[in-house]
């Protein structure tokens, strides 16, 4: 009871975190659909978000807006798989986008709580509460449906988004496995990952041939005002959407972010088939979509009642050796 006073803005921290995360996340999907509508070069457009990062870090630890520690090799080294996971999930993200509409796009990132769910039963962990199994299952059987009445399918865009979803499980099985976060800010968390990301994409855009004629391409559209407007919104908004992921991570945990990236994807999908076309609406593709959505929300009740159920004595255990530590 002793530290009632610094438990509101802890709360009021949460919460905002928690919005500015799944505000970011929205606008996101629309910005780096409308940019890849004139600029498909989708490895070259990652790589200049996370070098952007970098130097936007490295200035703010300059002028003395940012603090975080000197850069060490031993943390570098144990966040380079998340890094690689991270980036490789965010690149075969943008490639679906080529092909697929922003509704179908969604519906097809949340299978990524069946992948985990697989993955964990491989890993040895116990078995998923039945209401998160059957969420879950539904948010397949949703995905099926919907792809069915797809009229705009386009099989490269689905492939790339369901290995999307494969990288992004893994990502998330590591950093569920590892403590790579303990101690880091998430500025600090952006500076690695950022570093640690540039050597790989400029191999990527290299070994795709994207280079040079992205460059080429992005020196010759940047004459246009309304290309450079959205060219450089999805810098700033890139920074933005991985401050808030990691911010919402650390203040609240995993299973807060992945919640507000469930549910984010209610809004994503109703405003998908308002802007930026490429939706042909049918029946089935309308009956998989609200399916899905139905049991991504489902998933994230049945995922905070479980969290609910998680007995106290083990959050004060937790707070316990940490005070033991510090």
């Amino acid at each position: 009871m002793d530290g009632a006073g610094s438990v509101e803005p802890s709360e009021i921290l949460s919460l905002l975190a928690a919005v500015s995360y799944g505000i970011a996340s929205m606008a996101m999907v629309f910005i780096n659909k409308a940019i890849l509508m004139k600029y498909a070069y989708s490895m070259t457009l990652l790589t200049v978000q996370q070098l952007a990062t970098a130097l936007l870090i490295h200035l703010g630890r300059v002028l003395g807006y940012t603090k975080s520690s000197s850069l060490n090799l031993a943390t570098a080294k144990k966040l380079l798989p998340l890094s690689l996971f991270y980036n490789a999930n965010v690149a075969f993200a943008l490639a679906s986008l080529k092909g697929v509409n922003i509704p179908m796009y969604i519906a097809l990132k949340r299978l990524t709580p069946l992948a985990v769910l697989i993955a964990g039963f491989f890993s040895g962990k116990g078995r998923p509460q039945l209401q998160v199994s059957l969420s879950v299952l539904a948010t397949a059987l949703g995905v099926i449906i919907a792809a069915l009445g797809d009229f705009s399918f386009d099989l490269f865009g689905y492939t790339m988004a369901l290995t999307s979803v494969f990288f992004q499980t893994m990502y998330l099985m590591l950093v569920e496995k590892s403590s790579a976060e303990d101690g880091l800010s998430s500025v600090e968390i952006m500076l690695y990952n950022a570093i640690l990301s540039l050597p790989f994409l400029l191999f990527l855009i290299i070994a795709t041939a994207e280079f040079p004629q992205s460059l080429f391409l992005l020196f010759e559209k940047a004459h246009s005002f309304t290309f450079f407007l959205i060219f450089i919104l999805s810098l700033v908004m890139g920074i933005v959407l991985n401050f808030t992921m990691f911010l919402c991570t650390i203040v609240n945990s995993a299973l807060t972010t992945t919640i507000v990236g469930v549910l984010k994807g209610v809004g994503s999908t109703t405003l998908g088939f308002l802007l930026l076309g490429g939706v042909e609406v049918h029946a089935l593709n309308v009956t998989g979509l609200i399916i899905n959505t139905i049991g991504g929300v489902w998933y994230s009740y049945a995922k905070y009642q479980q969290k609910r159920r998680t007995p106290k004595k083990l959050t004060s255990d937790e707070e316990a050796h940490y005070k033991e530590k510090n």
